[in-house]
């Protein structure tokens, strides 16, 4: 347990209130400490990996712009590879997570406490995203298709859908009046 509760003040000697403040506050700059080796510790391990995939990445075309080997510091280090990919460490701080953010939420590609197998795992997903690309290029695949919006779409469609929905909006307003006329006929005919 805490140690500051497990000393007791000998008889007649009073506890100072100056002294638990300062007691108190080098438990909590400890813990700190602590927090802070941690978080050091796992951006260690990140650089570490950066390293070892220095080569991939340098083995990548300089027109290929996509991928980007950063290490980031804050709250959660983490080892870019692209733009919605990239390594943290797990729970245990000692396995490497590879995740990938998509539309559907995020993704583990591969969890590891290897350093070797997180490297793979990398350089294998580098490899499809330059296989895919190639294919893209080269006319063999269509590239995905982009989630329609509103500013995708072209400008007749737009202009047609508005008037639909106004069109829509109309008939039902007037199918509205019609019911309330219909079932209050009788309240509005007496009162008239």
């Amino acid at each position: 347990m805490n140690e500051a509760l497990e000393e007791t003040p000998a008889k007649g000697e009073l506890r100072r209130l100056a002294a638990a403040i300062r007691e108190v506050k080098t438990n909590n700059a400890d813990r700190t400490d602590v927090v802070v080796d941690l978080r050091e510790a796992q951006q260690t391990r990140l650089e570490i990996l950066a390293q070892d995939l220095e080569q991939v990445f340098a083995d990548i075309p300089s027109d290929d712009e996509r991928f980007d080997l950063n290490v980031t510091g804050g709250l959660q280090p983490r080892l870019w590879i692209d733009a919605v990919s990239h390594v943290t460490m797990g729970r245990d701080k000692r396995t490497y997570r590879f995740l990938k953010d998509t539309r559907n939420g995020r993704i583990v590609l591969a969890e590891t406490p290897d350093i070797r197998k997180a490297a793979d795992a990398v350089t294998l997903y580098v490899a499809e995203r330059m296989v895919e690309r190639e294919a893209v290029l080269a006319g063999d695949r269509e590239p995905p298709a982009p989630v329609l919006g509103v500013l995708d779409r072209e400008p007749a469609k737009a202009a047609f859908d508005v008037f639909t929905s106004l069109a829509l909006f109309l008939a039902g307003a007037f199918v509205g009046v019609a019911a309330v006329l219909y079932f209050a006929w009788d309240r509005l005919a007496i009162s008239f």
